[in-house]
């Protein structure tokens, strides 16, 4: 008896399962077609993305290789082509070697590169704070206190791994400005973080020992 039940209870299950797919066939068609489009277009927009890394990447690559004086201008227009490109890797090396070799002497220009990158690229926290630091580094000689505060604020204002770098830029810019109480506050901070690097440390302390004790 409990056999026939069984039978007639999966008979029936199957009967409501037939009956849903048959009622509901153009609703589940339309619903599968829409999943296949859904991966077939992450495929495709997963294999663009990679093409595109591998057209930047050989675009920044034979910039960087064929460059020479004589095709100075060349190389700096695929080089600045390449930062509002936006790309996370190739955008931040192509500002680097544009002013390692000099290729753009105007600073403002330049910040206006390193601004594309910071605010216009979707970066890792700490590589944004890396170039942040490059920016301030970059501008150090010839910007004013509170300038350079502002550009450091982001990190210094935060537990990034580049805070010992950032503190001990500003250290230096009051040293050498031969404003030592406000330097030695900054090493100060320096030997007080936690988990801060060693050698910074180590560099902070000597020079409060050296040129800023009491």
């Amino acid at each position: 008896m409990d056999e026939d039940t069984a039978i007639i209870n999966s008979n029936t299950r199957n009967e409501k399962i037939k009956n849903f797919i048959v009622n509901n066939k153009k609703i589940l068609l339309t619903f599968v077609v829409f999943i296949i489009a859904i991966l077939l277009g992450n495929f495709a927009y997963e294999e663009y993305k990679e093409n595109k890394k591998i057209e930047i990447s050989d675009q920044y690559n034979s910039a960087v290789t064929k460059y020479s004086e004589k095709n100075k201008e060349r190389t700096e227009n695929l080089l600045v082509d390449l930062v509002y490109k936006n790309d996370p890797t190739y955008s931040p090396l192509s500002l680097y070697f544009i002013i390692d070799n000099k290729l753009i002497t105007d600073r403002s220009k330049i910040n206006d590169l390193f601004d594309n990158i910071i605010e216009e690229i979707s970066l890792d926290k700490e590589i944004k704070n890396l170039i942040i630091y490059k920016k301030a580094l970059y501008n150090a000689d010839f910007i004013e206190e509170n300038e350079l505060l502002e550009v450091l604020k982001p990190i210094t204002n935060s537990e990034s791994i580049w805070k010992a770098q950032a503190l001990y830029l500003i250290a230096e810019y009051f040293y050498f400005k031969d404003e030592k109480q406000k330097s030695k506050e900054f090493f100060n901070q320096i030997i007080q973080l936690k988990n801060s690097n060693t050698d910074i440390i180590i560099e902070a302390q000597k020079r409060l020992n050296r040129d800023l004790s009491d």
